[in-house]
C-alpha cells in the first residue's frame, strides 16, 4: 500500500535532535502526558531564570510548550492507534483532577544522553501521578509496548539543549536557580496546578482524555 521509500533522519530539521528510534510509514511515534497548566505569570518566572542558566551553557532553548510525562516514547502501528486510545480513555475514567506542585529544580538528560533537560520536579502530588502512570503501564502491556520508567522522577521540562550538560548546570547553577525560584513572588501559588486532563500524541494528531 505504501512505498518503501523512508525519509532520512536530518537532525537539522529538529533542532539538531535524534530520533531514539527510525521514522517508517504506518510507524507512529506515541506519548502520553498531562499538559502543565500554569498561571499566567508563569512566563514571567522563566524569563527570569532560563537567562540564568543561559549565562553556564548559552544554548539552551526554551520548551515550546510544557507537560508532564507518563509514558516513555513508544511506536504505534497505524491500526492500533484507536484502539490504543479507546484502552487508555476506559483506564482514565474513574480518575478526578488533583492539585500538585513543581517546585524543585533539577537536571534530567535522555538515556542516551544526547539532550539535557532543565526541569521543575514535582514535590506534592507524586502518588497521583503515580496512580495515572499505573493504568497507562497496563495499556502499553496490552500493546506490547514499553512501560515507563522504574521509580520515576515526575518533571515539567523548561528548556533543553543537545548534548549532555549536567556539569555545567549542576551544582553552583542548580543552586542559584533554585534560589531564584524560591524568591520569586507568590512562587508557591503560580507553581501550585490542576492536573486537568490526560492527552496523548500519536504522529500529528492529539487525543485528550479529561479528568472527572
Amino acid at each position: 500500500m505504501f512505498p518503501d521509500d523512508r525519509p532520512e533522519d536530518d537532525s537539522a530539521k529538529h533542532g539538531g535532535r535524534m530520533r531514539t528510534f527510525p521514522h517508517e510509514r504506518g510507524n507512529w511515534a506515541t506519548h502520553v502526558y498531562v499538559p502543565y497548566e500554569a498561571g499566567e505569570e508563569f512566563p514571567d518566572l522563566l524569563d527570569v531564570l532560563l537567562p540564568h542558566a543561559q549565562t553556564y551553557v548559552p544554548r539552551l532553548v526554551r520548551m515550546e510548550a510544557f507537560h508532564l510525562s507518563l509514558s516513555q516514547s513508544v511506536v504505534l502501528r497505524h491500526h492500533w492507534i484507536l484502539p490504543f486510545m479507546q484502552a487508555l480513555k476506559d483506564r482514565m475514567a474513574s480518575f478526578e483532577r488533583f492539585l500538585f506542585t513543581a517546585n524543585r529544580v533539577k537536571i534530567y538528560t535522555n538515556q542516551e544522553k544526547t539532550r539535557t533537560f532543565v526541569g521543575l520536579e514535582v514535590t506534592s502530588g507524586h502518588e497521583q501521578f503515580l496512580d495515572l502512570v499505573s493504568e497507562v503501564d497496563r495499556v502499553m502491556e496490552e500493546f506490547d509496548l514499553t512501560t515507563f520508567y522504574q521509580d520515576p522522577s515526575f518533571h515539567v521540562s523548561l528548556a533543553w539543549c543537545v548534548g549532555d550538560a549536567c556539569l555545567q548546570l549542576e551544582g553552583h547553577c542548580l543552586q542559584e536557580l533554585q534560589e531564584i525560584m524560591d524568591e520569586f513572588e507568590d512562587s508557591e501559588m503560580l507553581l501550585r496546578v490542576q492536573a486537568k486532563q490526560v492527552r496523548c500524541k500519536s504522529g500529528n494528531k492529539f487525543f485528550s482524555m479529561p479528568l472527572r
